[in-house]
């Protein structure tokens, strides 16, 4: 089956999805566009720190997006197929990657598409077109005056967000002052119900990001064992109360107010001319998956540099839980040739892809080449409170040494005895005892948060 624009329009659920395609049809929004025989794909850079995984076969006309969207096929798709169908040669012959070889296997052969297309009412049938969703949107003049006045009542909302945020955070401090009155293991056998109020006291300030921190807190406690969880709530509690009080001296820092108040966009971020860069080969060493109280799910990807310059990177990404398992955007020992922008902090490490290459050598080219880590990795993670003191989770390279596990306990020690690290989570069974060459870990201060590393056996990675 040829792919064809009528045959694209056919495909569309409705003229908004055509809509939404073309505003996609852009080669900053698809860093990675590919074929190979029959099988076409692209990785398209949406508003989290994870691209969307995209591919049709044009036999067939099947296809796949990791996107949420329940609309199939998804604007990602029919972006896909529409550039295909308009400029093939944009597309660069490659060797078939994992995920879509995985899809191939998965999905059944039919003469149509991979799913089945849901019935529209015969209501809401209406002439869909190409020209009319590329002609949709017309760009504007921009007015001087307008754009005046609203860049004043843009600065007169961020002034009124910055004094209700101040009362929010004053309301906070006191709150965590009357904890310290009444006892912290009082905190500890009722966090749900303390907590709860001053988030939500939280959310009418406009702190919304620390509202979710103090929203999260109880599960969290939970995750702690028992033994741990007063020493475990005095560090959170202090990282609050550094970050009130930094807060309150600098409100416009960037990273303070991302602690506090709410992140910036994507593209907010890529569109920075002083955001921290780097264009490097980097290797995904693990993924951390969580539901939170509010109904969505925190997706951490954690990358490592191969090349000179910063060592790790964290892309974070948030969606609802409501929309079921999400496919991932990577797997664990890939490696991607890409430029990040990092968002402003004392010591960056949040970053979202800007531009995504391809890869002329084979992955595992990369995936041996670990850096060789210090012989005290807890080094790195001083350095950073010293930058950032209310810091948490800062990624480590362990060098070669064990894991070891005493009663409940599970630990890491190093080859000459010399440091020896608790483990939040039980490892699997088949890594105890294992000789590590070396290991990707997160510390938060009290336990490390195993990710991925090398042994003497080959490489193994930490699912949590």
């Amino acid at each position: 089956m040829s792919l064809s624009t009528s045959k694209i329009t056919e495909l569309a659920p409705d003229q908004e999805s055509l809509n939404a395609a073309n505003k996609l049809m852009k080669p900053n929004k698809w860093p990675c566009l590919a074929q190979h025989e029959h099988l076409v794909w692209g990785e398209c850079q949406g508003s989290g720190a994870n691209p969307y995984r995209t591919v049709f076969d044009q036999v067939n006309l099947g296809y796949k997006c990791t996107c949420p969207s329940r609309k199939f096929p998804c604007k990602h798709v029919l972006a896909l197929m529409w550039m295909f169908a308009e400029a093939p040669s944009n597309f660069a012959p490659a060797d078939v990657p994992t995920w879509v070889s995985d899809w191939v296997g998965r999905r059944r052969n039919t003469d149509g598409s991979n799913s089945k297309k849901p019935e529209v009412p015969a209501s809401n049938k209406q002439a869909k077109s190409l020209i009319a969703a590329q002609l949709a949107e017309p760009e504007k003049a921009i007015d001087p005056e307008i754009e005046a006045r609203r860049k004043a009542a843009s600065q007169k909302r961020s002034q009124a967000t910055q004094q209700s945020i101040a009362t929010g955070l004053e309301e906070l401090q006191q709150w965590l002052a009357d904890q310290l009155r009444s006892g912290l293991s009082t905190l500890v056998s009722d966090p749900t119900s303390r907590c709860r109020t001053i988030a939500a006291r939280l959310v009418d300030a406009k702190a919304q990001a620390m509202a979710s921190r103090l929203d999260e807190l109880p599960s969290r406690i939970l995750l702690v064992p028992s033994e741990w969880r007063i020493d475990w709530l005095i560090q959170e509690l202090g990282r609050i109360v550094l970050i009130c009080r930094a807060w309150m001296a600098d409100p416009d820092d960037a990273e303070l107010t991302r602690l506090v108040g709410s992140s910036e966009t994507r593209d907010s971020i890529i569109a920075l001319n002083d955001a921290p860069r780097l264009c490097s080969v980097w290797e995904v060493i693990g993924e951390q998956v969580s539901t939170r109280r509010d109904g969505l799910v925190s997706q951490s990807t954690w990358l490592m540099n191969h090349g000179d310059g910063q060592r790790f990177a964290l892309l974070l990404d948030y969606f609802p839980a409501s929309l079921g398992k999400r496919s991932s955007s990577f797997s664990v020992g890939e490696t991607i040739l890409a430029e990040l922008v990092f968002y402003p902090a004392r010591h960056p490490l949040r970053a979202v892809i800007a531009e995504r290459k391809q890869v002329d050598a084979p992955n595992a080219t990369f995936s041996d080449c670990w850096p060789i880590p210090s012989s005290d990795p807890l080094s790195v993670y001083r350095d950073v409170l010293k930058l950032s003191p209310w810091s948490s989770d800062v990624p480590l390279l362990l060098p070669r040494g064990r894991l070891a596990q005493s009663g409940a306990q599970t630990w890491w020690q190093s080859e000459d005895e010399s440091l020896c690290l608790p483990i939040m989570d039980k490892p699997q069974k088949s890594i105890l005892g294992l000789e590590l060459h070396t290991a990707a870990a997160v510390w938060d201060g009290m336990a490390l948060k195993l990710l991925s590393g090398r042994s003497q056996w080959g490489p193994w990675s930490y699912d949590n």
